[in-house]
């Protein structure tokens, strides 16, 4: 079994980064997503980008772009893959250098069954539209949003045929990733406001906390 990997997503200060890649992280996340409060313009993401140091993959998420600002993302800035989180067409997906993962919303635990079933469903043709994507991120449907939403979805909606990477999201923070991983053992975990002390700014405790917990789960 391989080690479950951890993505902090939403980072919007250099110290964040610091304390993020202090404490661990495989991966940090940059929101090109205007209505998100942690969205980054171009400017702002290069300055941020250029405190990685090397093997530090950096995720670049957006929600339905415009095309032409796609391929300025992708083009200007020393992004390793995107993270699409809208109803983006395969071939915008695959319109850019970089390759992407493609995230798929569930919806929360209680509700009834037959909108688990529509969720499995969709879940499932998501994965066979998006045959180029490199993986896939869970993350909760929620009202709140796209992403950072700290809501959890239900887990028992995880596939368990996908031999793609799937990245486990939604309502994460250091008090339940551990039990999460133990019972499905994703690729990655992705987290943002559940090691934030407001949006947008981390907290570098939580972080650590975060980390750990992950990484004390046996492989």
């Amino acid at each position: 079994m391989n080690k479950t990997r951890i993505k902090i997503c939403g980072l919007t200060r250099s110290e964040d980064i610091a304390a993020a890649i202090e404490a661990g992280a495989d991966a940090l996340g940059f929101v090109f997503y205007p209505p998100s409060p942690r969205a980054l313009d171009i400017a702002q993401a290069a300055k941020l980008l250029a405190l990685l140091p090397p093997f530090v993959t950096s995720v670049g998420l957006l929600v339905d772009p415009e095309p032409g600002l796609l391929q300025r993302i992708a083009g200007e800035l020393p992004l390793s893959l995107l993270q699409f989180h809208g109803n983006e067409a395969p071939a915008l997906c695959t319109s850019t250098r970089l390759p992407y993962i493609k995230a798929v919303r569930l919806p929360k635990c209680g509700v009834e069954p037959p909108v688990r079933a529509a969720a499995a469903r969709e879940l499932q043709q998501v994965f066979a539209a998006h045959q180029q994507a490199s993986g896939f991120l869970l993350d909760t449907l929620s009202a709140a949003g796209q992403g950072g939403t700290g809501e959890q979805f239900d887990w028992s909606l995880l596939p368990a045929g996908e031999a793609r990477p799937l990245v486990l999201a939604g309502g994460l923070d250091a008090g339940n990733v551990a039990a999460a991983v133990r019972a499905h053992r994703p690729y990655a975990v992705d987290v943002s406001s559940g090691v934030e002390s407001a949006p947008g700014i981390k907290d570098a405790g939580k972080i650590e906390n975060f980390v750990r917990a992950v990484q004390q789960v046996p492989v």
